[in-house]
């Protein structure tokens, strides 16, 4: 399982996680990944962001941004996502 660093904290977490399996007190969530801007804002004051993600597409969306720390999802299908090979084919 690949991991990132959760902002500043110091903690590591799954860069893709079931819902509840992480505590995301304190992070900035979102249910997207468009707001570039946010998400850039929150990693330089070193506030961990997490995106929920619904779709193979947003999650490798999500995970491309190297800010955001963890992909947050439902469906435990896609916790097994290659992402290198989504990414470099």
């Amino acid at each position: 399982m690949r991991e990132r660093w959760f902002g500043a904290t110091g903690r590591r977490v799954p860069q893709i996680a079931l819902e509840g399996t992480v505590d995301l007190e304190g992070a900035l969530v979102l249910d997207d990944a468009s707001d570039v801007a946010a998400i850039h804002a929150a990693h330089e004051r070193g506030t961990p962001v997490v995106v929920r993600c619904t779709t193979v597409e947003e999650v490798h969306a999500a995970l491309s941004l190297g800010e955001v720390a963890c992909a947050i999802v439902d469906d435990s299908a896609l916790l097994e996502l290659d992402l290198p090979q989504l990414t470099y084919g």
